[in-house]
This record gives C-alpha cells, sequence and structure tokens, in this order.
C-alpha cells in the first residue's frame, strides 16, 4: 500500500469566522474556500486551552496541556513527551516542521522532525541551557541575505517584519521553504508542518488597506461586554482594551474596533495566498490526491466580540477553530456537527496512515466522522481548560474599575490566574467551572451569542451539579491536578 503523506497547515489565532465554509463570504480566502470544498468541515471545533504554548502542544501530542505539562505559554515541552513524528515512528517518512513553534527550542530541530525552518527569534529566554543566545533564526538569516538589518542591530521584532514588503513577509518565506521541502521529497512519504504566526498580533502587515472600514462588520454581540455576573478576568480583559487600545488603535470606539478588524481581515487573506501556492504546487507534482491535508489554529481572536480582543478567555469566538481535514482523494464536501475536540487530531491522523494509536494518547480517531460526515455521538462532550497567568503583573495594572474588589497584585493574579475547566454537551450546553470567581453557564442552542450566563438562575441547579459531576470524572480520568 502506498504512504500518504501529511500536510498540516495551522494558524495562530484565527478565529472561525474568516472562512466561507463558517459563513464569512465577505473576506477573500480563495484558496482555503477551495480546498474546504475537498474538505470534511468540523463545524463546531474545539481547542484545548485558548493561549497558544497549551494548544499547540495538544496539537503536536495527543496530550491536554495538563498532561504533557505545557499549562501555560513558554513552558517548553518536556523532552520524554512524544510529538507527532516520534508517535509516527515510521523511518520511510521524511518530517518536518516549518513556521512558529512555541514549545522552547524555538530554533533547534527536535521531538522526531528531520527538517526544521524558524520564524521566531524571541523566545530565545526560554531555550534549555547551553543553548547559544546569538543563534538567529532561518527567517532572520533569509531577511539578512535580502538586505535587511534589524533595527537594534541584533533581531528582527514582530513590528518590524510586519512592515516589510510582503514578498519577505513570513508567509512567503514560509510558503517559499515548503515548496522546496515538496520538491526535494516528492519521492518520499513525507510530513510536513507548516505554522504561520499571523494573523496573531501586532495585527498589521502589509494588507492592512486591502478592506474598506466601511465594509467591516462588527459583531453581534459587539455591545455585549462581561457583565457583573462572569469573571474578573473577562471585565479586566474588557476595560484592558477600552482604556488602551492595542499597537496605537483607539479601541474606545467602534471605528477603532474596525480597524483592528480590517487589518486582520488583511493578515487572514494574506496567508490565504501563500497556503494557495503550498496547495497548487502539490498540485502540479500530482501529489495532491495521495496527501492528508489538516487546516486549523491553535485558537481563535475575539476580534470586538463582547468588546475583548485576543484570546485567554471561554468565549466561543476564543475557543473555537476551524477545522478543514482532506483524505487522500478527497474531492467532496461534506460536514461534522456536534462538539470535537483538537485532543482527537493526533489519533485521527495515526488512523489515517494506518498506524497504532498508543493507549496514552487522551483522545479519539475521527476518521469515521471525516469519511461519513453527519454528527458527532451522544456524549462526545468536549473539555477545555485554562491554567492562567499569574506574577506578570505591576501596580499600574490594577484597573480603578475593579478598585473595591481588586485593591492588591496578589488579588489580581488570583482572579487573572483562575484554573477554570469547561465543558461543551452535544445538546448544546457550555458549563465553565471557576472554582475562585463567577463560574458561567450558556444555552448555546438558544443564546449561541453567549449574552446571558444562566449560572446563578437556581433553575439551573441540577444542570450545574450534573456538568460538575461530568467535569470531575474527566478530570480524574484525564490526570488532571488537584
Amino acid at each position: 500500500m502506498k504512504k500518504h503523506n501529511l500536510l498540516f497547515l495551522y494558524t495562530d489565532e484565527q478565529a472561525i469566522d474568516t472562512l466561507k465554509a463558517y459563513g464569512n463570504d465577505k473576506i477573500l480566502m480563495p484558496n482555503l474556500n477551495r480546498l474546504s470544498e475537498d474538505c470534511t468541515v468540523f463545524e463546531q471545533a474545539y481547542v484545548t486551552q485558548p493561549v497558544c504554548t497549551p494548544s499547540r502542544s495538544t496539537l503536536l501530542t495527543g496530550l491536554y496541556p495538563h498532561a504533557n505539562g505545557c499549562t501555560e505559554n513558554n513552558i517548553p515541552l518536556p523532552p520524554d513527551v512524544p510529538c507527532f513524528p516520534e508517535l509516527l515512528d515510521d523511518p520511510e517518512y521524511v518530517c518536518a516542521h516549518y513556521g512558529k513553534w512555541h514549545l522552547g527550542d524555538e530554533l533547534y530541530c527536535q521531538h522526531g522532525f528531520d527538517e526544521w525552518v524558524s520564524i521566531e527569534d524571541g523566545y530565545y529566554k526560554y531555550n534549555s541551557p547551553g543553548r547559544n543566545e546569538a543563534d538567529r533564526s532561518n527567517y532572520h538569516h533569509f531577511l539578512i541575505k535580502h538586505g535587511f538589518t534589524p533595527k537594534d542591530g541584533s533581531m528582527f521584532d514582530r513590528g518590524e517584519t510586519a512592515a516589510l514588503p510582503e514578498a519577505y513577509s513570513k508567509p512567503a518565506f514560509l510558503a517559499e521553504a515548503s515548496v522546496d521541502f515538496i520538491n526535494r521529497n516528492r519521492d518520499n512519504p513525507f510530513v510536513l508542518y507548516v505554522n504561520f504566526l499571523e494573523p496573531h498580533m501586532p495585527y498589521t502587515g502589509p494588507r492592512d488597506d486591502m478592506y474598506d472600514l466601511s465594509e467591516i462588520p462588527l459583531p453581534d454581540n459587539f455591545e455585549a461586554r462581561p457583565g457583573i455576573d462572569t469573571s474578573i478576568r473577562n471585565r479586566y480583559i474588557a476595560e484592558f482594551y477600552a482604556e488602551r487600545g492595542f499597537g496605537g488603535v483607539d479601541l474606545s470606539t467602534p471605528d477603532g474596533w474596525k480597524r483592528i478588524k480590517a487589518n486582520y481581515w488583511g493578515l487572514c487573506s494574506q496567508i490565504d495566498t501563500y497556503i494557495g501556492k503550498i496547495i497548487d504546487h502539490l498540485k502540479e507534482l500530482e501529489l495532491y490526491d495521495d496527501t492528508i491535508i489538516v487546516f486549523t489554529s491553535d485558537h481563535g481572536d475575539m476580534m470586538g466580540s463582547h468588546g475583548l480582543l485576543a484570546k485567554c478567555v471561554m468565549y466561543e469566538e476564543a475557543v473555537r477553530v476551524p477545522f478543514l481535514i482532506k483524505l487522500p482523494g478527497q474531492h467532496e464536501n461534506k460536514k461534522v456537527s456536534g462538539p470535537v475536540s483538537q485532543i482527537d487530531i493526533v489519533p485521527t491522523l495515526l488512523d489515517c496512515l494506518y498506524q497504532q494509536t498508543p493507549e496514552t494518547l487522551q483522545g479519539k480517531s475521527l476518521k469515521s466522522l471525516i469519511e461519513a460526515g453527519g454528527t458527532v455521538p451522544k456524549g462526545n462532550n468536549v473539555f477545555i481548560e485554562w491554567f492562567g497567568t499569574e506574577g506578570r503583573y505591576k501596580k499600574n495594572d490594577i484597573s480603578p474599575q475593579f478598585a473595591d474588589q481588586i485593591k492588591t497584585l496578589g488579588e489580581l493574579e488570583k482572579h487573572m490566574g483562575a484554573e477554570t475547566r469547561t465543558v461543551v454537551t452535544p445538546d448544546g450546553w457550555k458549563y465553565c467551572w471557576n472554582p475562585v470567581d463567577n463560574s458561567e453557564l450558556y444555552d448555546l442552542n438558544n443564546d449561541p451569542q453567549e449574552r446571558i450566563n444562566l449560572a446563578t438562575d437556581s433553575r439551573y441547579a441540577d444542570k450545574i451539579s450534573k456538568f460538575r459531576n461530568i467535569i470531575t470524572r474527566w478530570s480524574e480520568k484525564s490526570g488532571y491536578p488537584g
């Protein structure tokens, strides 16, 4: 049997509503829209944690962040936790990771990958002992070769690279490197992971003027800012961006939000162009039908919903992501409704490559759903976790809006770092259990924009008790600490 290739395309911080497959026909994404016509589209896919390092640790290992150790940003993935190439364990495959890694030792080939192309230089603080802090990414050397010099003389920061002409952007660089890899390995079975930084902040790039602000819609729940019945973390983040803006953009007005969103759409369209170059090359080499293609993101972006920006909350816009998968020879669009988790991606890909799934993995294969489409089985609950960020705040981060509740840095850290566990059920309920602060309960069938928190309504006490029991059983089974 001929061995299939795997092309795993993933972006950073891409909201689910940026593709036609998820209802957006205004944003120009022709290549991903075309790919989706050959894919199974999971309509309700969730991350395991709505922030970079923990989420991508799941994408690479098939383990929840609390099980692989990457519970917060910039925690390196332990060397003894296997990633997909190590789980694949087939020497005939050439395995490569190109792009952002964010799991420690950013510039160095590791975890079973044979080839490595890096684009980020700012994570040197999280290198293993003995690494040379003067080492720089492949992208850095690409820019130097083309005559660019970093402003500080040492390394290019994200703001600098975002302002470069598009031909020298990170997406263009990754597409060129990926095409080269495919050329060199056209006769070998290969696994190629390509991770684009965009549309992650700084929310600016060469296509900032691509979309007219008058054509940019604000989210329907833009005005539904987190209320007193939600967690302080939700409310704090909303106040933070409303008061301070982002990247020089005033977010106290709707026009400021439209400016950020227009830039964000431009970044999404930019990524689409270079994803198209990679996929078109597969077609030119007649490898498209022999290749499993995955497209997803490590988390979403609030982009104005509830008056929030970025991630780190349990709202749908932050925890739901696009998830497309094309099997070899597939030329038919199928849809899967109901919640699934990215914890299932690694076992699914092993199954699709006819490999055994280790019992240590915490998800299950979705191959049958990919092949048939339809609805996820009853009882297919999805779990999301948050371990927070502590010890990273300063005195001036204490907002006067919360002066009656947060008087010290310790209190701020307690609320911002409060562990939260969430369950999403196939029958349309979502419960976010926060033992330190207000918990949240949403009826997604009747309130998909999460405007009404039902957790304080005594009529739902039995449901809340049921969901806490479900979360407790999952916690015990998955080895959740505490």
